[in-house]
């Protein structure tokens, strides 16, 4: 059967309504949702930023830019969390079965983290690992608390990374906006990730991006045992990478359902690409529900809650059609 999930972030400021709309909607695959509209502290970066250990980060006019000790910003995603993690609780008892939680890659977060002096963690060599570190540890930590609150739940761990591209080409500004950071060694990329990785012990770890040109090939040589991606951006030059990562047993998170209120087609037309890219590869199309899992192609944060609740719909019932008829 294949399966379905959620990218992370849904509209509202609600933790309630949104964890029982998740829940309701993806009943044998469900996520913690993320609510960015509640402002700073519930982003992704405010968010991740609360969970590392001896690192504290504060908002500035300019983004979140680390500080010498927890203040107000920190307390706020602190609270938020917490929030979240009493309404999963409440809204998943006796529940088993896969479970899924996201929090910013190492690679994103050193990109969306200032140092005290403006520029992006990036630009800092020993800043990033330090990052890697308390995040890893942070991390821990999180997974740790979610398996306590909802004991039958088979922890999955989604790193967004949307980022990672721009980090390993060296496209991402300086704080001046006149040059761009260097870019970053393909191994001390894969190095990190491993590492931050290895923090979720048994569990799952999907790698998401939902921007162009995903580095198939170093998430899966880094551990991932899946990728998420936007399936609408692939081209015919991913292929390879894709079918060596299908063939060592990764999971792909096809986004295929918009991410933003969009006319929605039927579940079968959705996962035609899907159907195609198959085909193209050569690979067998019975592991094709054992190999994908049906997404959102991005965050629901910019969508309307009608239409939220249609597109969680939207990917079961695609995930089902694709189950139906792999071929």
């Amino acid at each position: 059967m294949a399966a379905a999930t959620g990218v992370g972030s849904m509209p509202g400021t609600d933790a309630r309504e949104a964890v029982k709309t998740v829940v309701g909607s993806l009943e044998a695959f469900p996520y913690l949702p993320e609510l960015p509209a509640r402002g700073p502290g519930a982003d992704m970066i405010g968010r991740t930023a609360g969970l590392l250990v001896e690192m504290y980060a504060r908002v500035e006019p300019s983004g979140w830019r680390f500080g010498d000790r927890p203040g107000r910003d920190t307390r706020r995603a602190w609270a938020w969390l917490r929030e979240d993690l009493d309404a999963l609780e409440e809204f998943t008892q006796g529940f088993e079965g896969p479970l899924k939680v996201q929090v910013v890659g190492p690679w994103t977060l050193a990109a969306g983290l200032e140092l005290k002096n403006g520029e992006a963690a990036l630009s800092d060599a020993g800043a990033c690992r330090d990052l890697v570190g308390s995040l890893a540890e942070g991390l821990r930590g999180h997974l740790a608390e979610v398996r306590r609150r909802v004991p039958g739940a088979e922890v999955v761990l989604q790193l967004d990374e949307p980022s990672l591209t721009a980090v390993l080409r060296g496209h991402l500004k300086t704080a001046s906006g006149y040059r761009t950071h260097r870019a970053v060694d393909r191994a001390v990329v894969e190095g990190a990730l491993r590492d931050v990785l290895g923090a979720a012990g048994e569990s799952p770890v999907v790698v998401h991006s939902c921007a162009p040109d995903v580095p198939f090939g170093l998430l899966r040589r880094a551990g991932a045992t899946g990728v998420s991606f936007d399936a609408g951006l692939l081209t015919e030059r991913e292929d390879e990478q894709i079918g060596e990562a299908v063939e060592g047993g990764t999971a792909l998170f096809a986004g295929v359902v918009p991410g933003a209120d969009a006319r929605l087609s039927d579940p079968a037309g959705s996962v035609g690409g899907i159907r195609t890219l198959w085909r193209r590869l050569g690979l067998s199309p019975g592991a094709l529900t054992e190999s994908v899992v049906i997404t959102p192609a991005c965050g629901l944060a910019g969508a309307s809650p009608a239409y939220a609740r249609a597109a969680l719909a939207h990917c079961v019932r695609a995930a089902r059609s694709l189950a139906d008829d792999p071929e």
